[in-house]
């Protein structure tokens, strides 16, 4: 079908209009028919059955009923008024009640004609009524494009204050389908199709606003599904492709003496074979003639500081500088200290830009920056700063990718006239599905190996009436010689009393551990920051047994020597937090415990999380389980959640399309990556008309 007449803006379908229009721009995005085409319906409510009055009961469902209107007044009530109309059928009575829009509703209402009416029913004393029912003469009913599942589409108060209910919308399509005369193009090639036995386009469109029958829906369901997925999918492999082709990265031929060096003399331990790896696709990488754009995921202390400096070096062989930022300035001091320790015996120039740092400090790191003395800066957005010039900048990596939003991963890519090659890390396990959408064009790496040495960490769950138990088990722990963490939730909507919660834990903890036998540091949000330093320093070189905090210490602080991380009200934390926050532990050769307090009241939510929690270290593992209890927006946090504006398919739900629809872009664009095969005609025509909108898919820089 001429894409032409989907372009026309929707006012100018009949029953919209400017007012309608503009309402339907606002609320649910909708400017043109192709838009109004892709509204797709929440839900379906069989249709088929037509209840009588006298079989009717109070279970507030919805039904639909045939009858007349006979009588129709007004009744003030305490605030306003409301409309009631007296409804009947060959078996009894009811009431309908409109609270709001009186006037156009009565004006509408025809009596003693025949109409079907459908909605919620409520009972009060013996009588039925139903407020604000969808109504439509019986004639209409007949004869309108209705199907036995009627679709339910989104909607929101202000529309439906202004009468545009599921109902109108639903109207709409039907004028839609009429005007447009459902003469969809096809997109997908035939081949493909066939292979996987879809549906036709306009077969899918069809059946998913007017399902005939639930097999319908489902096979409508999946063509559409499928292709959403398809042509996310075909964007990003080809942005990975182009990327490798277009964008000319600096080519690393060399792994040269520092690299060499600090492998044979200065390893701390040997390297996993997962780090081993991970290494090699770098390395790969970085000597091709393609900018590389690489995510490396690793859980909480797989060791992926060592793979950053390794691959930095690989840089400094080839004359090159690097720079790694981090989200705060804890991480960006924690990997400073880090990475300084690693390469003590090298003759290397590593130095930390953050917000604190001193303005002459700074003005030597500018200097060093820009005539190549420094090799290696680590720090916060104060990267991103214009003054912040390189000489030559040939690697970038970025740790906690998600807290940093687009424009400022843009802006390192423009400090060098070539792009840095780019490796974001992160200690947030993300699952394979949301990898595949959120990062499908970027090469991903996975350390799946711990250090040897390492004993997993062991996680029970105590309700608080275990309390005295699990104190007596931290005293053990501590005659040892080992710290506790004990960590408070906070959360912003309830600080006032979570800080509360906090100090009277610290005070019952205090009386219970006294001094001078015990020594315990606090943090939360609310020290200055050197405070937090110094608290955070005395328990880092042992001086205090047990850090009582907020969830502050979430990411990136290493004590070896912290044995025991007890959580208290653990049912308020998300899965990922938690498992970050079990990560602090276990950084030692001695066996470590995670600690679970709850209380008995617990949701099924959280008895999963806790279960999860207990049952598995995986951080892989615990992603999924929380990508299915939270959904892909709450995961990937504010910066990510727009990313993937998906219509119709769900991440969560729809994972094996996912994967079929990746297979078969990957498969499809080795055979014919620019799409110009005779059979692939109308597949670019559609790739390029989305790729030139910015709804999905242009969310990487």
């Amino acid at each position: 079908m001429s894409n032409n007449l989907l372009e026309t803006p929707i006012e100018y379908l009949k029953g919209v209009g400017p007012q309608r229009g503009d309402l339907l721009r606002k609320e649910l995005g909708i400017h043109k028919y192709g838009d109004l085409i892709h509204l797709f319906p929440n839900r379906y409510i069989d249709r088929t059955h037509y209840f009588k009055i006298n079989q009717l009961q109070n279970t507030s469902s919805e039904v639909q009923i045939i009858g007349k209107i006979i009588n129709i007044k007004t009744v003030e009530q305490k605030r306003g008024k409301r409309l009631v109309a007296t409804f009947v059928d060959d078996t009894g009575q009811m009431e309908l009640v409109w609270f709001q829009g009186h006037k156009w509703i009565r004006e509408g209402l025809k009596i003693n004609e025949v109409y079907v009416i459908f909605g919620k029913v409520a009972q009060f004393g013996s009588a039925f009524n139903m407020a604000h029912p969808e109504m439509e003469l019986l004639t209409e009913h007949k004869a309108s494009l209705r199907s036995a599942m009627q679709p339910v589409y989104p909607s929101t108060e202000k529309l439906n204050n202004k009468g545009i209910t599921s109902r109108t919308i639903n109207k709409l399509m039907q004028q839609l389908f009429i005007e447009t005369q459902n003469l969809f193009s096809e997109t997908l090639p035939l081949y493909l199709i066939e292979n996987l036995k879809l549906i036709p386009k306009k077969q899918a469109l069809f059946n998913i606003h007017f399902p005939k029958n639930q097999d319908l829906l489902n096979k409508a369901q999946f063509r559409l599904k499928f292709e959403e997925l398809f042509f996310i999918q075909l964007q990003l492999i080809t942005k990975n492709l182009i990327r490798k082709h277009k964008i000319k990265g600096h080519q690393f031929e060399i792994v040269g003496d520092n690299f060499n060096d600090f492998y044979k003399n200065h390893l701390p331990f040997e390297l996993t074979n997962a780090q081993k790896r991970v290494i090699k696709e770098i390395r790969n990488d970085m000597g091709s003639n393609a900018q590389m754009n690489r995510l490396l995921q690793g859980d909480v202390g797989s060791g992926k500081t060592i793979v950053a400096l390794m691959s930095m070096l690989i840089a400094k062989d080839n004359g090159y500088q690097s720079c790694l930022m981090a989200p705060t300035e804890i991480l960006a001091n924690q990997h400073f200290i880090g990475l300084t320790e690693l390469a003590k015996d090298l003759n290397i120039n590593i130095q930390i830009l953050t917000g604190s740092s001193k303005t002459s400090q700074r003005k030597l790191i500018h200097e060093a920056l820009e005539d190549g003395t420094l090799d290696i800066l680590i720090g916060t957005h104060a990267l991103l700063e214009d003054k912040v010039k390189f000489k030559n900048l040939g690697l970038a990596i970025i740790d906690e990718q998600h807290r940093f939003g687009v424009e400022q991963r843009s802006k390192l890519w423009k400090k060098n006239i070539v792009p840095p090659h780019i490796l974001v890390m992160t200690a947030t396990p993300i699952p394979r599905t949301l990898a595949m959408s959120l990062y499908g064009d970027l090469d991903i790496s996975v350390i799946d190996e711990l250090p040897p040495g390492r004993k997993p960490i062991e996680t029970v769950h105590r309700y608080d009436n275990n309390r005295l138990k699990v104190w007596k088990f931290i005293k053990d722990e501590i005659k040892k010689g080992r710290q506790i963490y004990i960590v408070y939730p906070l959360i912003q909507e309830s600080e006032k009393m979570d800080y509360k919660d906090l100090m009277d834990g610290y005070e019952s903890i205090s009386r219970d551990f006294p001094l001078p036998e015990y020594s315990i540091s606090i943090l939360h949000g609310q020290m200055k920051p050197a405070d937090k330093d110094e608290e955070m320093r005395r328990f880092a070189t042992g001086k205090t047994n047990i850090m009582v905090a907020t969830t502050v210490i979430e990411v990136g602080v290493n004590v070896p020597n912290a044995s025991v991380m007890i959580i208290e009200s653990a049912e308020r934390f998300g899965l990922s937090q938690l498992h970050q926050l079990r990560g602090r532990v276990g950084r030692g050769a001695e066996q470590s415990y995670c600690i679970l307090m709850t209380s008995h009241k617990l949701s099924e939510d959280s008895k999963v999380r806790m279960e999860t929690m207990v049952r598995t270290n995986d951080g892989f593992e615990i992603a999924e389980v929380d990508l299915k209890l939270r959904g892909p927006g709450d995961l990937m946090g504010k910066q990510q959640s727009g990313v993937l504006n998906l219509q119709i398919a769900d991440l969560v739900k729809d994972r094996d399309i996912l994967q079929l629809a990746r297979h078969e872009a990957v498969k499809l664009l080795k055979a014919d990556a620019p799409m110009e095969k005779p059979e692939h005609v109308p597949l670019r025509k559609a790739f390029i008309e989305l790729s030139k909108k910015k709804n999905i898919w242009n969310y990487i820089s």
